[in-house]
């Protein structure tokens, strides 16, 4: 009996052309795969969710310029490990030899561990391939920032993932049939990550073979990936439960109802929405709905939304809950909001309306001969300190967007 394997390493591409996604960096005119072609690679920062294949395609890289790769995980090493692979690759230099190290999570590493890499990356005595989840603006010192080429991951297609399952479900387990909707309900839930998306496949079928009891019609089942991912199926992010729930978000919001604000919140991110869409929404709310009758809610739902940035889920989870809950509390005002419309009704029925001559500014001579600034009142110098001098266009001279 062979030693066993999980299929999301036996399936661990080897070659650009076996390499799923990303092809802003790997397609034809990619700039990763313009590099190798080259022969010569820059120092990278590797940036993106988990499972977009950012280890991956630090060691296709590795393979096609025969390089010395050395592995590194920054929450496990430390200077000591550094200095053994700097040490190999000084050595290296003697024979024209390159060394590339990933160094896996490097937002891991603080400024004294990440300062130590920097005169060895800069003289180019290490290749240093960084990989990260995190904003590398917040994680990477900027010295380091500096000397690295930051290449952006997304997350994988639900196309890509599904159309990858399906290949390895046909080579490994071709007894075993995933419907059309099976297949589709594991590209979504997977949340773009394809080592995940593999193990629920691995996972999945372990389920239906120990459920089967015929031996006969053995199939991945919705209620089979029900029992393996035991979070709700039925929910499509670009369909009408997506716009649903976003509204009873909304809704429950201006409501002041808190309650009902925290669970819509806590359903669409238990069903696998992306936490930065939530953050977007709730930020847009901040504004919209409660406004200048509580102007720190606004800097507290992007203080959240660079949270979520940071964090991810499932940590993320709890700052939106109470951002919801802040926001269902606070008074409403949605003033702005309504100015904003009626100043984009006004602007689309008068189109470009002149400034008034008092408040342009007179620039040159022949401007202040033309009457720019003339009849201009410095408001400071008011004992009111406020004017009534005209600041609209003379078409809307009168026009009033706010309540007095």
């Amino acid at each position: 009996m062979g030693v066993y394997e999980p299929l999301a390493s036996k399936y661990r591409p080897s070659t650009l052309d076996q390499f799923v996604g990303q092809s802003h960096l790997v397609g034809k005119n990619g700039p990763i795969r313009e590099f190798l072609e080259a022969g010569q690679i820059p120092s990278m920062i590797f940036w993106g969710p988990p499972g977009t294949g950012k280890t991956t395609l630090a060691y296709i890289i590795s393979q096609n310029l025969y390089y010395d790769f050395y592995k590194m995980q920054a929450v496990a090493s430390g200077k000591d490990a550094l200095r053994k692979v700097i040490k190999i690759a000084i050595a290296n230099q003697q024979y024209n030899k390159k060394t590339i190290l990933f160094l896996d999570e490097i937002h891991r590493w603080n400024k004294a561990q990440q300062d130590a890499l920097l005169p060895y990356v800069e003289k180019g005595i290490i290749i240093l391939i960084g990989a990260t989840t995190e904003n590398p603006s917040f994680s990477i010192n900027s010295a380091l920032l500096s000397r690295t080429k930051v290449f952006v991951f997304n997350q994988q297609t639900e196309g890509d993932i599904e159309s990858l399952i399906s290949d390895i479900s046909k080579k490994e387990y071709p007894k075993i049939s995933i419907p059309k909707k099976s297949l589709k309900i594991l590209g979504k839930l997977s949340n773009g990550d394809i080592r995940s998306a593999i193990n629920i496949l691995e996972m999945a079928v372990t389920l239906a073979l120990a459920s089967d009891k015929d031996g006969e019609d053995l199939k991945i089942s919705e209620d089979v990936l029900q029992k393996v991912i035991q979070r709700p199926l039925y929910y499509d992010k670009n369909g009408e439960e997506h716009y649903n729930i976003i509204s009873a978000i909304h809704k429950s919001m201006r409501s002041s109802n808190a309650d009902a604000a925290a669970y819509w919140v806590g359903r669409m991110l238990s069903s696998g929405e992306d936490p930065l869409y939530v953050a977007r929404r709730l930020l847009r709310f901040a504004s919209e709905d409660v406004g200048n009758s509580d102007p720190q809610a606004v800097i507290l739902a992007n203080s959240v939304y660079e949270a979520c940035q940071k964090l991810g889920m499932p940590e993320c989870e709890v700052f939106l809950i109470q951002l919801a809950i802040y926001l269902s509390n606070a008074p409403k005002d949605n003033s702005a909001y309504m100015t904003e419309l009626k100043v984009k009704e006004d602007i689309e029925k008068y189109g470009n309306l002149p400034v008034p001559m008092n408040i342009r500014n007179a620039e040159t001579k022949l401007m202040k001969e033309l009457g720019y600034g003339k009849g201009y009142e410095y408001d400071h110098d008011l004992e009111s300190k406020k004017s009534n001098q005209q600041c609209m266009p003379d078409r809307l001279k009168n026009r009033k967007y706010l309540k007095d």
